[in-house]
């Protein structure tokens, strides 16, 4: 499981997240939600170890992330992490692409990472691409190649930071039918997302942050359908 426990963390004088309380166990969906500057992403970040807490600590599966003696590459093998943008290298082919991080960070033979490449490629939709540069790909097919690409380092845990805000609306539902099919096999999954019908579907919890702080969490019925927060109310009125 994931447990963040009391975790704080500024970028200068500006505290971006302010206690943080969060456990997430195996199996489960957590989707964030919030206006922007509320901290979502940067909870993503410090899971993974890509940026430093000021307080507090976040555990997975009972290794401190943040501690000295935490080896985060081995570590980040369990995290997988998708962004807004996808960051292929556009000189290789979308299967040279995910086989990268399995040959070059796990040590795993040319023949081994390019099967289980073609296995998730396939499994996401993308079987008849593998010989296709990136930017031959639509933004919809270049972010379910970037899903792939953490898939294939056989990650126990996937974070997905608003992986459809960049895309033309048309292409943001391929991507968000990859995710759905994520959970319903079972991946554990923190989700930052603007997508609300996509959060009351997929999610276990929903959390909303409101200026560094988790104002409120619960199941999607609760928090959709009678949220408590006089800030989640507005929040959700906005957006609807």
């Amino acid at each position: 499981m994931i447990e963040i426990q009391n975790v704080r963390k500024s970028f200068g004088d500006l505290e971006v997240l302010k206690g943080i309380d969060l456990n997430v166990n195996k199996g489960e969906v957590v989707t964030v939600i919030g206006g922007s500057g509320s901290g979502k992403s940067t909870l993503l970040t410090c899971i993974n170890g890509l940026e430093p807490i000021n307080a507090g600590k976040i555990l997975v599966d009972g290794t401190e992330v943040h501690a000295k003696s935490t080896d985060l590459n081995k570590l980040r093998q369990k995290i997988g992490i998708v962004f807004q943008q996808w960051n292929a290298f556009p000189h290789l082919t979308v299967l040279e692409n995910v086989t990268l991080a399995p040959r070059k960070v796990l040590g795993m033979d040319k023949a081994k990472a390019e099967a289980i490449a073609e296995k998730q490629l396939k499994h996401v939709g993308l079987g008849d691409k593998l010989k296709t540069y990136p930017t031959r790909l639509s933004g919809g097919q270049q972010q379910r190649m970037a899903i792939a690409r953490a898939l294939a380092m056989s990650p126990d845990y996937m974070l997905f930071d608003e992986v459809t805000s960049a895309l033309d609306p048309q292409l943001v539902g391929e991507v968000l039918e990859t995710l759905q099919m994520l959970a319903e096999e079972g991946m554990t999954m923190i989700l930052v997302t603007h997508e609300m019908s996509f959060a009351r579907d997929v999610s276990d919890r929903v959390a909303f942050f409101h200026q560094g702080v988790m104002a409120e969490i619960g199941v999607p019925e609760q928090l959709f359908g009678d949220p408590q927060h006089v800030e989640t109310q507005k929040f959700l009125a906005s957006v609807r």
